[in-house]
């Protein structure tokens, strides 16, 4: 892969267009106006890669046109700082079209300035586009056969999953459980909101999506009792929580998940057939009221015989 001389070029910013195999899309703002004001002041301190081409011009001429392979939020920088002119690296114009997306890929992961999801479609366009395998990528990149593959398998994870991630909103690790999930879209829907809702964190997610997984085991096995199964469903629904059954030797335990002590409360008032927005009841009066008061003679009290133990009076229907 040559350069020209290994020499640096001061080339105009409007004459360089952007790499199509560009992996990242998300450019923070914020990022981009300080690495500005550090170039205002200190200028570009590291080249931007590019190859070069002849084109047609408008009035029948020819002029050079420059593809950015590497470099792209120094150039959106550099931009917004005003400059006319950046330093950049001619690679040979040979390069393909693989080349150009390992560039990027590799000089994105090497700055960290690429997300999960950009890095998985990136990884993606490698295996479909270039028929590279999973390990070849590794070699690639230089990192494990299992990162690559863990990293493709984000993009089984709906639309709005995928782009909690990007935002920062999960992290790469609650991607996780969510995927241990990815049979079950309902319970996996469920697990990701109360991730973001409730902030629960990685090893919080992973228990619960283990237990969601086991209970489908557990079920499949059980299959001889639908009864249970649709019992326990529907006190999932009523209770807004997991519920599950546990047989033991004799009898056996009613399992309720809960996330916070609101929670506990919020079951403890619809068993107490208080209804979920119930509001406290008032501790009941315990005090015993003297007898023969108001006028009142006191009610004698009257040992039943036998008798009147066993009369109809004293049984209902």
């Amino acid at each position: 892969m040559a350069y020209q001389s290994n020499s640096i070029f001061w080339v105009e910013v409007d004459r360089i267009v952007p790499n199509p195999y560009q992996p990242r899309r998300d450019f923070d703002e914020g990022r981009l106006k300080d690495l500005a004001n550090s170039i205002r002041q200190y200028g570009v301190l590291q080249p931007l890669v590019v190859t070069q081409r002849e084109v047609s011009r408008d009035n029948g001429g020819m002029g050079m046109e420059y593809e950015l392979i590497a470099g792209e939020r120094r150039l959106r920088a550099a931009k917004i700082a005003g400059l006319t002119q950046v330093p950049v690296i001619i690679r040979d114009d040979q390069e393909n079209e693989q080349v150009k997306l390992e560039i990027a890929i590799i000089e994105n992961l090497q700055r960290e300035d690429i997300n999960a999801v950009e890095r998985a479609q990136a990884f993606k366009q490698l295996a479909g586009q270039f028929g590279l395998s999973h390990t070849d990528i590794a070699k690639k990149i230089g990192r494990s056969r299992e990162y690559v593959s863990n990293t493709l398998r984000i993009l089984m994870l709906p639309e709005a999953m995928q782009q909690a991630l990007a935002e920062g909103q999960i992290t790469e690790g609650h991607t996780r459980p969510l995927l241990m999930l990815v049979d079950r879209p309902e319970e996996q829907r469920t697990l990701f909101k109360e991730i973001i809702a409730k902030k629960i964190n990685v090893r919080d997610a992973e228990q619960i999506s283990r237990r969601i997984a086991f209970d489908k085991v557990r079920k499949r096995e059980r299959m001889y009792d639908p009864d249970i199964v649709e019992l326990e469903e529907r006190a999932s629904e009523t209770l807004g929580t997991r519920v599950r059954v546990e047989p033991g030797a004799v009898g056996g335990r009613i399992l309720i998940d809960v996330m916070s002590e609101d929670d506990v409360r919020k079951v403890l008032r619809i068993l107490n057939g208080e209804g979920e927005n119930a509001p406290t009841k008032a501790p009941r009066d315990t005090t015993v009221p003297q007898e023969g008061t108001e006028g009142e003679p006191p009610t004698p009290k009257k040992d039943p015989s036998d008798d009147d133990l066993y009369s109809i009076n004293n049984f209902s229907v």
